[in-house]
């Protein structure tokens, strides 16, 4: 299921929402001129396995994979259990950068395409400035989740899915009943379907629990860091209740 758009009018221009998807945008197009005239990055993803061994030849030969290996969070650099070249950034600061880095266009347009659909409405609940740090916070705690899962990994997280999907969750609270617009494919059939906004995003969390549990069983997670997603999902929601301005009754 791939939602579109949903039918909760907005309160407010959601101008935070607006900034972080135009932000992400900005660093994707820096970061894909970096890679013109070199193999797609996702072509080279089992080179971050050597992003701790970066040296100067391998990185001027690929600097958008040079890029992501310095701003990208890396499990073992966070824990100080890996020494990482000087020249990268401190681990802390990776955790923020790592949020608006993307490992490829269709990463970046599925992350951005939900936060827009969701995020409006969020913002709208929390207010702009609760919704920056919440945003923030949620990919806080999904790059955490992982780490703890996966602690030794020397792959690059990147991506802003940790702290979307904190919005997810608290969307989902917020809104459960919301008509999603949503297309809808299985094998020939294709269809548009208005589908509550539980199924959706119940359906999505159940899809992310169970690919992170079989990704337990594949080394480094098999690429995609599932438990970000739950992680931010869950702290969503506990940042909604935490956050939200009291005098707003619609949870």
């Amino acid at each position: 299921m791939l939602p579109l758009k949903d039918d909760l009018p907005n309160r407010t221009v959601p101008a935070v929402t607006v900034g972080i998807i135009a932000l992400n945008v900005l660093v994707y197009l820096y970061q894909a001129s970096l890679d013109l005239g070199a193999p797609p990055l996702t072509d080279r993803a089992t080179a971050g396995l050597n992003c701790l061994r970066l040296d100067p030849a391998m990185a001027a030969e690929n600097p958008g994979l040079a890029f992501v290996c310095e701003l990208g969070a890396i499990p073992c650099r966070l824990l100080d259990a890996c020494v990482s070249p000087e020249t990268f950034p401190h681990p802390w600061l990776t955790v923020f950068t790592s949020m608006f880095l993307h490992g490829g266009l269709l990463h970046l347009g599925g992350n951005m395409l939900y936060l827009w659909i969701f995020g409006n409405n969020v913002e709208d609940t929390l207010g702009h400035l609760r919704f920056a740090v919440f945003y923030l916070a949620s990919g806080i705690v999904a790059v955490a989740a992982q780490t703890m899962v996966n602690p030794d990994s020397a792959i690059p997280m990147v991506g802003a899915s940790g702290a979307v999907s904190g919005v997810l969750g608290a969307y989902l609270l917020l809104f459960p009943y919301a008509t999603v617009l949503t297309l809808v494919t299985i094998g020939f059939f294709i269809r548009f379907v208005h589908v509550p906004a539980l199924l959706v995003l119940g359906f999505w969390i159940v899809f992310q629990f169970i690919q992170g549990y079989l990704s337990l069983h594949v080394r480094d997670g098999g690429g995609v860091a599932f438990f970000a997603h739950v992680g931010g999902f869950v702290a969503g929601m506990v940042l909604l209740f935490v956050m939200r301005p009291r005098r707003d009754a619609r949870l």
